[in-house]
């Protein structure tokens, strides 16, 4: 009961952490905005808890920020491939930085890819093939290299291991 106690917690934490974090901390990539703290927070996710607890997380950020006007449809499939491919990598190979290549990989190609048809399907919007690539690659890969930093840091300081609830 604990450890179910503090995982819930920790995933209450990364979701505040994500969506207030957005209003932050975003930059201009190309038509859109990049927000690297949705990606950086599914790199901790990932390692810390596993693929479907940041899969979990990057759904609910996704879902309070569009509730509260502060995003778009796209950030389910863009934050949810990425959390999935991260804790995907980390859980095979048990090594941060394939945490970070996951998220990178996952949002900035398959889930620019695949907000294609999904932004025509719930948003009624056509776009060429690589409408999202620019934007979702930067937002992803600077998001990722900040959560491997954190993720990096935390586990030089030996503080990953109080906080690791996999």
């Amino acid at each position: 009961m604990h450890q179910r106690t503090r995982l819930i917690t920790m995933m209450a934490i990364l979701i505040a952490i994500g969506v207030l974090g957005s209003q932050f901390l975003w930059f201009p990539a190309g038509i859109a905005k990049a927000y690297p703290v949705q990606h950086a927070v599914n790199v901790i996710a990932a390692v810390m808890l596993g693929p479907i607890p940041a899969i979990t997380i990057a759904f609910m950020i996704g879902l309070i920020r569009n509730l509260f006007g502060l995003g778009t449809l796209l950030a389910f499939p863009g934050g949810m491939i990425g959390a999935l491919l991260a804790g995907y990598f980390y859980q095979k190979t048990n090594k941060i930085s394939w945490a970070a290549f996951g998220e990178a990989f996952g949002t900035g190609i398959i889930a620019s890819l695949f907000a294609i048809p999904f932004a025509k399907l719930f948003m009624g919007a056509a776009f060429g093939a690589l409408f999202f690539f620019p934007s979702f690659l930067t937002s992803s890969i600077s998001g990722a290299l900040i959560g491997l930093f954190i993720v990096s840091r935390m586990k030089s300081t030996q503080q990953l291991k109080s906080f690791h609830l996999k």
